[in-house]
């Protein structure tokens, strides 16, 4: 049995974890690679760490209504920080790591915050070329110990800030628990700063009713067991993961383990054998292609065994979800498990259940191949505003192509310019919409009206109840031959290209669509290798009038069923792929678009001269 269900506020959610559920259960909470080993964390445990963390916060006066900033990956102390700051009725405010110094120190100035807490040098560095510049902040701590630094008078290391929570316990006992229990559904629970592709970022207000009221009705859609592990690897930061992978997972009882890294997770999946993970459609990119590759440079016999074994695994997925499966087809499977599917579903660890997929529009063909090796993608929908889940796949219900359908207790509606229209503005009300942008009003005020939030995603819902989603409202455009255009979908079908990493497309207020592509350079530098084409650098590459012919070649081949008015007809080859770093892209590595079209103006110029 999981544990009891009927919370209303998250520390009351950590109060049936370590008071209740964990008391006596010997299955650990937690897992964290140490030294090249995974270590496991004890409920009691985790409980005497959070509540000395959240003593050792109240010995530095942080209190009711009080922000903290959180700057660290993924890892036990996240977890341990956040039930500790919510614990004392202050608000977490975390940020990603990639976060520059001059967004930190925005963040910092305008959420107001006294702490700020970093997980190691890298962070604690960032955050001091800015400090001086950000008045309000009274302490800051260093996760990692050796981290800390003595001339910094205002520093505190963890273990530290632990031994100051230690000696305020002494004196007060019982404080930490009287103050869960005074927590409030409609507290502010965090303030997450969405990145935006567009201005500065906006602080959105989540209250604890929001984010449990999410928590509950996403368990009543995915079937989730005390018996399940999760791998979290997503940041925490993200109101994805933190619901999802913390809040939702340990709602159930289920064990969470920590991968080291993103570049770690294909290896930590063998290691941990998660039953769930929650994910981004890179992931599954990433490992295609990585199969794709493997199987490719094999012999011609195992390929055409590889096809095979997949094709079976498809129609026994069809015929499986129909409710027939022919006794012949049901023979093919089992060898075709045998053969190629089993071996590469063990490359998981080899008991993924179902993968939750956000972020991002999931290709069809990704959610089809995980289905045929017997491993459901389970696409959902929403936003950081909606805590974040407006709809989900479930696992006797799901559409690839779509995001399933609303999580109970929301509405949805679709606002239509014209009464004909096929799709429209995607509104959603519930009780997991956010309270606001923190000190924007007028923001406020042209989001959320009348309780619907205006998502600012075009879509329709099916005549199955499944919510389609079609592209964000201001990446429409209009060729000067006034075809509207959505370019995500089409975005998407060039980013299946295996030559193709970053893709933008062109076209608002022009004759025809242009393109703005980053090759995928490993790819591309084994194609000019075995074409015998010699070059100096990735510049000197993209030059090369092979690769400008391949590109010429992969284009007309991948566009074959878009509409003329969709079709590409002139491309730029970027040198380098767009980033983070470069302000081209948002934390959550979206591409900021505006930002992209006037920093390469003058190569959008040239496709249209």
């Amino acid at each position: 049995m999981g544990p009891r269900r009927n919370f209303k506020t998250i520390p009351e959610l950590f109060r049936i974890l370590v008071d209740e559920y964990g008391k006596n259960n010997p299955k650990p909470m937690l897992s964290h690679k140490v030294d090249n080993t995974y270590v496991n964390i004890s409920y009691q445990q985790f409980k005497e760490d959070v509540e000395l963390a959240a003593h050792g916060l109240l010995s530095l006066e942080i209190k009711e209504g009080d922000k903290v900033i959180l700057i660290a990956e993924n890892r036990p102390e996240w977890m341990m920080l956040d039930f500790a700051i919510l614990g004392i009725g202050a608000i977490n405010v975390p940020l990603y790591t990639s976060l520059t110094p001059a967004d930190i120190k925005f963040i910092v100035n305008n959420s107001g915050a006294k702490m700020v807490i970093v997980s190691n040098k890298v962070l604690l560095s960032k955050f001091l070329r800015v400090r001086e510049e950000c008045p309000e902040v009274e302490n800051i701590v260093v996760i990692n110990d050796k981290d800390f630094d003595s001339s910094v008078p205002e520093l505190h290391s963890l273990t530290s800030l632990m031994e100051r929570g230690e000696d305020h316990y002494k004196f007060n006992p019982g404080l930490f628990t009287e103050l869960n229990e005074k927590v409030k559904p409609y507290d502010i629970c965090t303030i997450i700063y969405t990145s935006g592709t567009t201005g500065e970022p906006k602080g959105v207000l989540l209250t604890h009713e929001n984010i449990v009221s999410n928590v509950l009705s996403s368990l009543e859609c995915l079937e989730v067991t005390h018996n399940d592990v999760f791998l979290s690897f997503l940041p925490l930061c993200n109101i994805f993961e933190r619901m999802a992978g913390f809040y939702l997972a340990l709602a159930t009882g289920s064990h969470v383990a920590f991968a080291v890294s993103i570049e770690t997770v294909p290896q930590n999946m063998v290691e941990v054998k998660p039953t769930l993970m929650t994910a981004v459609p890179r992931l599954f990119e990433r490992f295609h292609a990585k199969v794709i590759k493997t199987v490719e440079s094999g012999p011609e016999k195992k390929q055409k065994i590889f096809r095979w074994g997949v094709d079976i695994g498809k129609k026994y997925a069809a015929a499986k979800k129909s409710g027939k499966v022919p006794i012949g087809l049901k023979a093919k499977f089992k060898v075709a498990d045998t053969l190629v599917l089993k071996k590469i579903r063990e490359r998981t660890g080899g008991r993924l259940r179902f993968f939750v997929s956000g972020g991002a529009a999931l290709p069809k063909h990704l959610g089809e191949f995980f289905e045929a090796l017997g491993i459901l993608i389970l696409e959902g929908y929403g936003l950081t505003e909606s805590s974040p889940v407006i709809a989900v796949n479930r696992l006797e219900a799901y559409k690839f192509g779509s995001v399933g359908k609303i999580i109970p207790g929301v509405q949805v509606k679709i606002a239509k310019e014209h009464p004909d229209d096929q799709d429209g503005e995607i509104l959603a009300k519930g009780p997991n919409i956010m309270q606001g942008y923190y000190k924007l009003p007028e923001e406020t005020a042209l989001t959320v009206k009348d309780g619907w939030l205006y998502t600012g995603d075009i879509g329709f819902i099916d005549s199955d109840g499944f919510l389609m989603i079609t592209d964000r409202k201001k990446n429409l455009f209009k060729t000067s031959g006034g075809k509207y255009v959505a370019p995500t979908p089409i975005e998407n079908l060039f980013l299946m290209n295996k030559y193709i990493e970053q893709f933008v497309l062109i076209g608002d207020k022009k004759t025809f669509l242009s393109a703005l592509i980053v090759p995928d350079f490993e790819n591309l530098k084994e194609y000019a290798q075995a074409e015998k084409v010699d070059f100096v650098d990735m510049a000197d590459l993209v030059k090369k009038k092979e690769v400008i012919k391949l590109f010429e070649q992969e284009i007309v081949k991948t566009q074959k069923t878009l509409a003329n008015y969709e079709k590409v007809r002139k491309f730029a080859l970027m040198e380098k792929p767009f980033t983070i770093e470069d302000g081209e892209m948002t934390p959550s590595l979206k591409i900021k678009r505006k930002v992209v079209e006037k920093k390469y103006a003058g190569e959008i110029e040239r496709m249209y001269a």
